[in-house]
């Protein structure tokens, strides 16, 4: 009779193992394509990518690649702009649709890229949901005796050795951003952005965390940008950001039971 009842225990846990095998989604999702890129024009980023955003040969491979990623059939375009902004962005957008041809003083992966996957779609709908926070990068570099200096130093000097290996000067556009979908490559970005920081402190302080967790939190806030649009059930959305911000949103996109992640790879070709 015990070993009965063991062996109906763990039958118990195994079935309940199995059902959680995947994350808690409702019958229907919304489809979502979360793209990082490099930022393709002026940024106010630590770090930059030299990129010509005036160049004719890299416009036209963006929009070739926007092409591939058109195939998505977006409903709604989310992009790395602040929602006070959205009057603007939407009427460009409108007379990017009319007139593909015309010129923008300071174009970014907005006008470059995700212009022309909605061009091409025919999506109606385009919205901005960053936020802006200050936020110290460089705080390893300005507090004396931190506990994990030495943690954060050889991790960087890792970084360097594999920039070297893989130089990004010489990667294609395209190249560029199968990197910056890469999901090893996204959780880089979470450790040097903010995870990183959690090394550095002093005694009985949390200097660190304190500035990781102000990137979290605007991260979160933007989520929060993204969850205040209306959508619905056929949506399609595709979101554009820096691909730190993909990072975090993976995170959240792939437990939120509303959400169901297409993978941006099978669209970068």
């Amino acid at each position: 009779m015990r070993t009965t009842l063991i062996m109906m225990i763990l039958f118990s846990i195994q079935l309940q193992a199995q059902e959680l095998n995947e994350p808690v989604k409702f019958e229907n999702t919304v489809k979502v394509l979360n793209m990082g890129t490099f930022h393709m024009g002026y940024t106010t980023d630590a770090t930059t990518t030299e990129f010509d955003e005036h160049d004719q040969d890299n416009i036209a491979r963006v929009h070739q690649i926007a092409q591939s990623i058109a195939e998505f059939k977006p409903t709604v375009i989310i992009v790395e702009t602040l929602p006070d902004n959205n009057e603007y962005l939407q009427n460009d957008y409108k007379d990017y649709q009319q007139n593909p041809k015309m010129k923008f003083k300071n174009p970014s992966e907005v006008e470059l890229l995700a212009f022309e996957v909605g061009r091409l779609a025919k999506t109606t709908r385009i919205y901005g949901i960053d936020y802006k926070e200050g936020y110290n990068y460089g705080i390893a570099e300005k507090i004396n005796d931190n506990y994990g200096i030495e943690t954060y130093k050889k991790y960087f000097t890792v970084l360097d050795s594999l920039q070297k290996k893989y130089p990004e000067e010489e990667m294609t556009v395209l190249q560029k951003l199968q990197m910056s979908n890469n999901p090893r490559y996204k959780d880089m970005l979470l450790n040097i952005n903010a995870d990183i920081l959690t090394h550095i402190s002093t005694e009985g302080n949390a200097e660190g965390a304190d500035e990781a967790a102000k990137m979290y939190h605007r991260n979160l806030v933007m989520y929060s940008n993204l969850n205040q649009i209306e959508l619905e059930e056929d949506d399609r959305v595709f979101i554009l950001m820096g691909a730190t911000h993909t990072a975090f949103f993976d995170m959240w996109l792939e437990r939120s039971p509303k959400y169901e992640v297409i993978n941006p790879n099978s669209y970068l070709k």
